[in-house]
C-alpha cells in the first residue's frame, strides 16, 4: 500500500494592491491572516498584487511593506510581486485554452449591457483588435463551500457570474486567474481576507478545479465600518495607520476580530502585543457577518450586522 503524501505545511498570506498607503481595513486583513496562520504554527507570506498599472501609486508597495514591518507583521519569506509572474499566468491560460475551458472573446461591455454585464454567449458582431480571454462557465455550474467564518456559501456561476475574464482586453491579467495561480505556487492552505471578496471565491474554486489545483480553506473577515456604518474605504475614517504609533490601531483591529482586550492590555510594543495575541487568539470569537462596526472597539466588543 503506497504511503500517503505528507500534509501540506500550513501557510497563509496577505495580498494588498499598491493603490495607496495601508489603511485600517487592510491592517485588519493583515492581522487576521497573520493570526490564523500563526495559530496553526504556519507561515505567513505577503504578495503585492500589482497587476493594474493605471491604478497603482508609485512607491505605494514599498510604503505598505514598511508599515507592516513597523507593526511587527514581517513575512516569512520573500515578497512576491504579481507583475513578475506573467509567464506563469500565460502557461495557465494556454492550458485552459487548449482544454477548451477558455476562449477568446470580442464582446465589449456595451454589447453585454442587456444581460447586466454577464457573459453567457458571444454577441460581438465584429472582431476587436484587443479581445479578452474568458473562462467558459457551463450551464448549471454551482459552486458551494463552507467559509470558516461566514458558513455555507453557494453560487450559481452560470446565472450570477457567467463567463468571467482571465485576461483583459487591455492585456492585463485578471485578478481571478492571478490569485489562483499564485496561491497554488506559494502553497497557500488558508486564505483569510475581507468579506468584499466573498463573492469571488466560487469563481476561484471553479478555476482551481479546471486547472487541477487544490483549493485552500477560506475565511472572510467582516469589513470594517466607521461609526456611521460606512465602509472605511469610503469614509473620512480611512486615514493611513500611523507607523510611529502602531499600538492603537493594532488594539482596534484585535477588538474588531472579536477578541477580548485583557490578553493584550499590558503589551507595550507591537512585538509584545503580537506575541500575546498569538497565544490568546480564538477564531470562534471572530464575528460572523460581512460588516463590523469600528464604534465599539474601545471595549473589545464588536457589532457585526449580518
Amino acid at each position: 500500500m503506497p504511503t500517503p503524501p505528507p500534509p501540506r505545511p500550513e501557510r497563509g498570506r496577505f495580498a494588498p494592491s499598491p493603490t495607496g498607503p495601508l489603511h485600517f481595513g487592510s491592517l485588519l486583513a493583515a492581522l487576521g491572516s497573520w493570526l490564523y496562520a500563526r495559530r496553526a504554527g504556519g507561515q505567513w507570506l505577503v504578495r503585492i498584487e500589482d497587476l493594474d498599472p493605471p491604478r497603482e501609486v508609485p512607491g505605494a508597495a514599498a510604503a505598505q511593506l514598511r508599515t507592516l514591518h513597523a507593526f511587527g507583521l514581517v513575512p516569512d519569506g520573500e515578497v512576491l510581486y504579481q507583475s513578475s509572474r506573467g509567464e506563469a499566468y500565460r502557461a495557465a491560460l494556454e492550458r485552459l485554452l487548449a482544454n477548451g475551458d477558455a476562449f477568446v472573446c470580442h464582446c465589449s461591455r456595451a454589447a453585454l449591457a442587456a444581460t447586466g454585464g454577464i457573459h453567457r454567449r458571444c454577441v460581438a458582431e465584429t472582431p476587436r483588435p484587443d479581445p479578452a480571454v474568458r473562462l467558459r462557465v457551463r450551464p448549471a455550474t454551482r459552486v458551494a463551500y463552507r467559509d470558516l467564518i461566514q458558513g455555507a456559501v453557494s453560487q450559481d456561476l452560470a446565472e450570477e457570474v457567467g463567463d468571467f475574464v482571465l485576461r483583459r482586453a487591455d492585456g492585463c491579467w485578471a485578478y481571478q486567474l492571478a490569485v489562483v495561480v499564485d496561491d497554488a505556487a506559494q502553497g497557500i492552505t488558508e486564505v483569510v481576507r475581507g468579506a468584499d471578496l466573498l463573492a469571488s471565491t466560487p469563481r476561484q474554486i471553479h478555476l482551481q478545479q479546471r486547472l487541477g489545483l487544490s483549493s485552500p480553506r477560506y475565511a472572510h473577515l467582516p469589513l470594517a465600518l466607521d461609526d456611521h456604518g460606512r465602509k472605511l474605504s469610503k469614509s473620512l475614517s480611512s486615514l493611513p495607520v500611523d507607523e510611529a504609533d502602531p499600538l492603537p490601531a493594532l488594539r482596534a483591529a484585535w477588538a474588531m476580530l472579536g477578541q477580548p482586550a485583557a490578553p493584550i492590555a499590558s503589551a507595550g510594543s507591537p512585538s509584545a502585543l503580537l506575541s500575546a495575541a498569538q497565544r490568546a487568539f480564538d477564531p470562534a470569537l471572530v464575528p460572523r457577518g460581512r460588516e463590523a462596526s469600528l464604534a465599539a472597539t474601545h471595549n473589545g466588543n464588536v457589532t457585526a450586522p449580518s
